[in-house]
């Protein structure tokens, strides 16, 4: 089976063409463009998925998307994509590919993603986690993808984690993507993540680590992958931090254990994150 896959967030569009076992036969990816227009935005991920639906035969779509949205991703609004406002994406990329679209959270979708291809697929409890442009999470509990009421579980990158922090795009004040996202902190600190002095790194280590222990304790998980470019591009320096300070967070007994680790995907979970999705609902 052959399987569309693509990755919607707010740095870069990827589209790729996998098989169900999880290899990559094509993959292609644009900046994710600044224009406040839809259309222009829906334009550039047609520019990516029009040749590899004339060159490869698509059995069904897998999407993960930055959230919010509604239930099955009918309609989404990325808060890094202000143009997409309750946009129809599953209805549009329907009429582009005439088969089955799956849409779900972009972090979600990398969660599933460990689960069918990479280091959670002996796990029934674990977190997976993106640092990127923004921050986000899903949770496998027993086993399943842990969806939530409204198809929206997950967001990790809005558990509060300094009282009166950063503004977050959500609207409050102190969410962990406001205060270690790739765009927070170009906004707080003038400079790109890939620039962020050492001390920046380890108190992002620790923030991340606060968000963690506190789900851990909710949710009783015992292990979280973590990927995106912010995260993998801080690497050693961040996963210690953050592994040391859960000591600290993580004090009850049956978290004795849980740990952060770099996602095992590596820099094809973008990729897999799609396809993953198509897998997981069909």
């Amino acid at each position: 089976m052959n399987i569309l896959s693509i990755d919607i967030g707010g740095t870069k569009f990827q589209v790729s063409v996998v098989s169900d076992s999880g290899r990559i036969f094509d993959s292609a990816r644009c900046l994710t463009p600044k224009s406040l227009d839809a259309e222009v935005l829906f334009k550039a991920l047609t520019d990516l998925i029009s040749p590899m639906v004339d060159v490869h035969l698509i059995d069904v779509v897998g999407v993960g998307c930055g959230g919010p949205m509604s239930k099955g991703g009918d309609l989404v609004s990325p808060l890094n994509i202000p143009a997409w406002r309750g946009f129809p994406l599953k209805k549009r990329l329907r009429e582009l590919v005439s088969c089955e679209v799956f849409i779900d959270n972009d972090a979600k979708a990398i969660t599933l993603a460990e689960l069918y291809f990479g280091a959670g697929s002996g796990l029934s409890d674990f977190m997976a986690m993106v640092v990127s442009t923004g921050v986000g999470g899903g949770v496998i509990s027993d086993g399943r993808l842990i969806d939530g009421r409204s198809w929206n579980a997950g967001h990790i990158g809005h558990f509060t984690v300094v009282p009166d922090g950063h503004l977050c795009a959500c609207g409050a004040q102190g969410c962990l993507e406001a205060e270690i996202s790739g765009l927070s902190t170009q906004q707080i600190l003038g400079i790109p993540a890939n620039r962020a002095p050492s001390d920046w790194i380890r108190r992002s280590g620790e923030l991340l680590a606060r968000a963690v222990a506190s789900s851990a304790a909710i949710l009783d998980f015992e292990r979280v992958f973590v990927g995106g470019s912010v995260a993998l591009g801080y690497g050693a320096l961040f996963f210690e931090t953050a592994n040391s300070a859960l000591k600290s967070f993580a004090r009850l007994d049956f978290l004795e254990k849980l740990e952060i680790v770099p996602t095992s995907l590596g820099t094809e979970f973008a990729c897999l994150s799609g396809a993953a999705v198509a897998l997981y609902r069909l």
